[in-house]
């Protein structure tokens, strides 16, 4: 089975908890605080590993949590920070972010790294917190929350070049002959459901990597057929290779195929125009080829490339293998995604910050708290200790939650909820 998209949920580790702690040792003057940090928590890393062709273990294992950082330890002593998680991908694996649609990151290269979900930091223990005015606090900080979302893993195929057209023109079998790769061939349409990838060698020694693509039909881009199954493949491409049946055997017209495959390519993303394309006219080995190949040469006209094969008698395969070798040297890569080429300068621009917290009012007249910023802040608050409940009081008033509840028109006695947990609004 080929496995080319999928959906995961990652996590990165929590940041370890600082500590409160004190030194009471015999030979160290006034001891004072000795609480130590808590450990970073382990990032999730998606790395690059040629050896693999499919995204089918993540079939079976969707959910990847990393570790949490170690909490922090008496006499000043940190927590360890935790090594990242990496997790394995084949090459041409495109993240996304699945909530926003934004590429988190393409991975084509051997051993290519990204960082997905980023770990939390250590929270700080009690020694952090000394001050001259409270020289033993009784503070110290949850750690903070790894990063959490849930991404979309897409594989498109690492191929030179590309066989595109419409089912059972004769693909599966050229790439059969062209190379030692296996896909299925029979009499039906469709009979290609993943795309098969082939190492060609020409006669003059020259070896690239073709892909037999699953069969367009009319409406592809807008997912009819195989649909964007298909198409995604074809974007890491240097060369379309475009095979025709000119036989005419199904009653399709060979013209009318070539412009309807292009108007797929071009309808799902206007770069693949930009890549050149070799028409491959198939099965002159059948009646009635070379009089629709001469009537197909006056419809394109005389700048389109069109090579006459047979792909079962292996007729004019030699001068098309070194036609495309000859196209793949001299093509560059194409970007997926759009870059400003242009100016590599970096710009810095302003970007209004996120509202630190939002307030609404439930139907039962409960006031709801909520922001990524009043979020953190509350997780990373330890509740069983007064000093860091007086802290976090401290900063909700800073940041103007008390007022803005006021404003709401908050009273004595009503109720705050942040996240799942309610307490009383004290004016």
């Amino acid at each position: 089975m080929f496995v080319d998209k999928v959906k995961i949920y990652v996590k990165g580790g929590d940041g370890g908890n600082g500590i409160v702690a004190y030194r009471r040792e015999k030979y160290v003057p006034n001891g004072g605080p000795a609480g130590g940090d808590g450990g970073k928590g382990a990032d999730v890393v998606f790395e690059v590993d040629e050896g693999l062709r499919t995204l089918m273990d993540f079939r079976y294992q969707r959910h990847f949590k990393a570790e949490r950082g170690e909490n922090g330890m008496t006499k000043n002593q940190h927590g360890k920070s935790r090594q990242p998680m990496l997790v394995k991908v084949p090459p041409g694996t495109t993240i996304m972010d699945e909530a926003t649609g934004n590429v988190i990151a393409d991975l084509t290269e051997h051993k290519q790294r990204a960082i997905i979900a980023r770990g939390g930091r250590g929270g700080r223990g009690n020694s952090r917190f000394a001050t001259p005015a409270n020289p033993a606090p009784e503070i110290a900080e949850n750690g903070e929350p790894g990063q959490e979302k849930d991404i979309v893993l897409e594989l498109k195929v690492l191929a030179d070049a590309g066989l595109v057209g419409f089912p059972s023109v004769g693909k599966s079998t050229l790439l059969s002959v062209i190379s030692s790769a296996k896909p299925k061939i029979a009499d039906y349409h469709f009979t290609t459901l993943a795309p098969n990838l082939g190492v060609v060698e020409t006669d003059d020694q020259r070896s690239f990597v073709m892909a037999d693509l699953p069969g367009l039909i009319e409406g592809a881009h807008s997912g009819v057929g195989l649909g964007h199954q298909f198409l995604r493949h074809i974007e890491r491409t240097r060369v379309i290779v475009h095979v025709i049946d000119m036989s005419g055997l199904e009653g399709r017209d060979p013209y009318e195929d070539y412009i309807t495959i292009n108007e797929e390519l071009k309808q799902y993303n206007m770069r693949l125009t930009e890549r050149p394309q070799l028409v491959v006219a198939n099965k002159m080995d059948l009646p009635d080829s070379e009089e629709h190949l001469e009537m197909f040469r006056e419809q394109v006209g005389p700048d389109v490339p069109i090579f006459p094969i047979s792909a079962v008698t292996k007729q004019g395969l030699n001068a098309l293998l070194r036609e495309v070798a000859n196209r793949i040297e001299t093509t560059p890569t194409f970007p997926l995604y759009e870059e400003d080429e242009t100016d590599q300068r970096v710009v810095y621009t302003y970007t209004k910050k996120a509202d630190p917290f939002t307030i609404s009012q439930d139907e039962d007249g409960t006031y709801a708290i909520s922001g990524h910023e009043i979020e953190t802040m509350f997780k990373m608050t330890d509740f069983n200790r007064h000093d860091s409940v007086q802290r976090f009081a401290r900063k909700m008033r800073h940041m103007g939650i008390d007022q803005a509840l006021r404003d709401l028109g908050a009273e004595n006695g009503d109720t705050v909820r942040i996240l799942q947990y309610e307490f009383e609004f004290i004016d």
